[in-house]
C-alpha cells in the first residue's frame, strides 16, 4: 500500500479565498466524503482524482499530499465507511438492553444504515470485485469488525445464559444473515425494481420489510426453534 507523502509544508490550496491549508481536518473530511461518491458510483477504475479536486474545489497534489496515491485514498474512504458505522454501532447501548430488544435493535440500525447509505453497500460490492485486496490491507478495519463480532458475542451469550436464544450457533454465522437479509436489500433495489415493481422501489430499499427482517433473525436465534 502506498503511504502518504510526507513534507515539511503543506501544498498550496487552489482554493479561493481563506486557505483550506488552515483547517487539514476539514479539507480530509470533505475529501473522503466526495471520493466515498466517486469510489462508490465508478469503482476503484473508473474514479478520477481530477474529478474529486475539482468537485472539493482542491487539487490533485493536495488530494496526494493527504493521501499518497489513489490507492491510499480508496483505502481511506473504506476505513472511514466502516468506522463510521462501527461508531454509531457503540452507541446503541446493547449491554443495557434485555437480548431480545438488544439485538432487535442491531438489526434495525443496520437495516436503516444499509437503506440510507448506498453509497456504502456500492463500496462493499466494488471492494468484492477487488477481491477484498484492499479490505486486508488494513488493520483499523478487522478492528473495527473484530469489535462488532464481539459485541454479538455478548448479546448471544446473554440470550442463551436467559434461555431465550438457543446454544450452539456462532457470532460470525448471527452477523453474517443480519448483512445477508440488510445488505440484499440495498444491493438488489434496482433489480427488484424492474423485476417487481410492485415489491420494490430504486428511492427506497423495500425488497424485504424493516420488521419481517427482524422476525427473521430473532427467529433463526429462538431458543423455541431447536429441534
Amino acid at each position: 500500500m502506498n503511504q502518504p507523502v510526507h513534507s515539511s509544508e503543506t501544498p498550496a490550496s487552489t482554493t479561493t479565498g481563506t486557505s483550506r491549508t488552515n483547517d487539514p481536518v476539514r479539507t480530509m473530511a470533505e475529501i473522503l466524503a466526495v471520493a466515498t461518491h466517486e469510489f462508490a458510483d465508478k469503482g476503484l477504475t473508473g474514479a478520477r482524482i481530477d474529478s474529486i479536486a475539482a468537485a472539493t474545489r482542491t487539487s490533485k497534489r493536495m488530494i496526494y499530499y493527504y493521501f499518497g496515491s489513489k490507492d491510499g485514498l480508496y483505502l481511506a474512504v473504506l476505513e472511514e465507511a466502516y468506522r463510521r458505522m462501527r461508531a454509531i454501532e457503540s452507541d446503541l447501548h446493547l449491554d443495557d438492553l434485555p437480548p431480545v430488544q438488544a439485538l432487535q435493535r442491531l438489526v434495525e440500525f443496520t437495516y436503516d444504515h444499509h437503506r440510507d447509505n448506498e453509497d456504502f453497500i456500492r463500496l462493499v460490492m466494488n471492494e468484492n470485485i477487488q477481491r477484498g485486496d484492499y479490505l486486508r490491507q488494513s488493520q483499523s478495519i478487522q478492528a473495527l469488525n473484530s469489535n462488532a463480532i464481539q459485541s454479538v458475542q455478548a448479546v448471544y451469550d446473554r440470550g442463551v445464559a436467559q434461555g431465550v436464544f438457543r446454544a450452539g450457533l456462532d457470532p460470525v454465522d448471527i452477523h453474517s444473515a443480519i448483512s445477508a437479509f440488510t445488505f440484499f436489500n440495498v444491493s438488489n433495489r434496482h433489480t427488484f425494481g424492474v423485476i417487481f415493481q410492485d415489491r420494490a422501489s430504486i428511492d427506497k430499499a423495500d425488497t424485504l420489510k424493516r420488521e419481517h427482517v427482524v422476525e427473521l433473525i430473532l427467529r433463526f436465534v429462538s431458543h423455541s426453534i431447536s429441534a
